[in-house]
């Protein structure tokens, strides 16, 4: 069991020294032993209160966590158990009220085995109030980023924890619904850590205790440095300049393998490129990850934060898809433009992936990227595979480098279907009009970004010419 840290503690450890103050406790009149009158209710808290040196257990408050002001919620464990009662959610709802006032991220350091069984139902429906105020707080356009401490169970967990918009947690924390105490005797109890819980998509990273003020203070400068602060309009992103081939290929085969080279650059080299600093979130929040297909997150461009969703030239999986849906959403929720970098040979279309949800998952793409209110901006870096790739690609704002094809089906399979033998794919390449330029003249691409200089658009002077 990790060593579990009091709420002034993990305040202390995350926090820039000096910043945190508390903010003011809401004022509530209860009944002897609470709402419920259980016999020694009272007595509890007050040797909890004297164990702890808190009166709740929930400590709320503003600092500066590595430079970045936000509103923290510090659980605190040894206080029943970090649970959740009516003076709980009324430090909660005034909190996230604070946050919304002055334009705050929320960072949610939760600790907790659940709801208050002193205070029965009651007790249970604050979850409704923190829910509540956690959608305001979205709506608002605010982030929030969580830290599942050990234990993070129950309610704490379904609401604070896995609804914020990213999830990091301490190593070999207990994370999930079930508490130890409620689970089946026979559960196995690693289901139930912040590793599995990477694994299963709904937390995006654990991170060492020494590391957390630096992730975290990370993660707010991204997520807050979307929407400029005078509330102007978002910049768009910028094209990233071509690092492949220079040329354009002769024929639509040529076009084919030079995007199936395993010497040109995969997205990784047009991210660390691109970016500054970046940081990636991981997994769809429905038991799945995909970081073999795609890749996604917030970096640092000119000082501007932009999302980005990067296939990877492997055959992207359901939750890879509806992992990027996820960003896009974010990112249009926070006022931040994405980058989609296009590179795969398709979706993947394995037994396992129909039966993961191909179809819906890459609906969710589809529909994200049509929703979006901030600009998109994809670049087809390798191979444009059919509907599993054009899922990610901006309508009016796609860009293609020179060593890249987008076609409606891979020519082998073109041929397999028109009953072509194996001679004839060559052939059928070229009559798919699947090349670079080819794109530009038919209008599915916007223009051809070259190494080393500007983008060529086809909507300004000077367009690429077909050929």
């Amino acid at each position: 069991m990790p060593e579990r840290l009091t709420a002034r503690q993990v305040l202390a450890l995350v926090t820039d020294p000096g910043s945190f103050g508390d903010l003011p406790d809401p004022a509530r009149d209860s009944r002897p032993d609470g709402p419920l009158g259980w016999q020694g209710y009272d007595d509890s808290r007050a040797r909890a209160a004297a164990r702890t040196g808190e009166r709740e257990s929930v400590v709320c408050g503003t600092a500066s966590v590595a430079g970045t002001r936000a509103v923290l919620l510090a659980f605190e464990f040894g206080f029943l158990g970090g649970s959740l009662g009516e003076r709980t959610g009324d430090r909660l709802e005034a909190a996230y009220t604070y946050a919304r006032a002055h334009r705050l991220p929320v960072v949610p350091l939760v600790a907790t085995g659940g709801s208050r069984m002193q205070e029965g139902m009651l007790a249970l429906t604050q979850l409704q109030r923190v829910a509540r105020q956690s959608a305001l707080t979205r709506e608002a356009g605010l982030p929030q980023v969580a830290v599942a401490r050990d234990p993070t169970t129950g309610g704490g967990w379904a609401t604070l924890g896995a609804g914020a918009d990213v999830v990091l947690a301490l190593p070999g924390a207990q994370v999930g619904f079930a508490g130890s105490r409620v689970r089946p005797p026979d559960a196995d109890p690693a289901a139930y850590t912040a590793e599995a819980q990477v694994a299963a998509g709904s937390v995006d990273a654990v991170v060492e205790p020494s590391a957390v003020r630096e992730v975290l203070g990370s993660w707010l400068r991204l997520l807050t440095g979307g929407t400029p602060p005078d509330g102007g309009p978002v910049v768009p992103a910028q094209v990233p300049a071509a690092l492949g081939a220079t040329a354009l290929p002769g024929t639509g085969w040529e076009a084919v393998r030079r995007a199936r080279s395993p010497h040109r650059p995969r997205c990784l080299a047009y991210l660390d490129a691109y970016f500054a600093h970046r940081a990636g979130i991981s997994g769809d929040r429905c038991g799945g990850t995909d970081p073999v297909g795609m890749l996604c997150g917030f970096g640092e461009r000119d000082g501007r934060t932009v999302a980005y969703a990067a296939q990877t030239g492997a055959a992207t999986r359901p939750a890879g898809y509806r992992t990027a849906a996820r960003l896009i959403r974010l990112a249009d929720r926070l006022g931040t433009p994405v980058l989609t970098l296009v590179d795969t040979p398709g979706a993947a279309n394995d037994a396992e992936a129909e039966r993961q949800g191909a179809g819906p998952a890459i609906a969710e793409v589809f529909g994200a990227v049509a929703a979006a209110r901030v600009p998109v901006t994809t670049l087809v870096i390798g191979e444009g595979g059919s509907g599993g790739a054009l899922a990610l690609a901006a309508p009016g704002n796609t860009w293609a480098t020179p060593d890249s094809y987008f076609s409606v089906i891979a020519p082998e399979l073109a041929a397999a279907i028109l009953k072509r033998g194996p001679g004839e794919v060559e052939a059928t390449a070229g009559q798919l009009r699947l090349r670079p330029q080819d794109l530009v003249e038919l209008g599915v691409v916007r223009g051809i970004v070259t190494r080393g200089g500007p983008a060529q658009d086809a909507d300004r002077p000077g367009p690429v010419v077909p050929g």
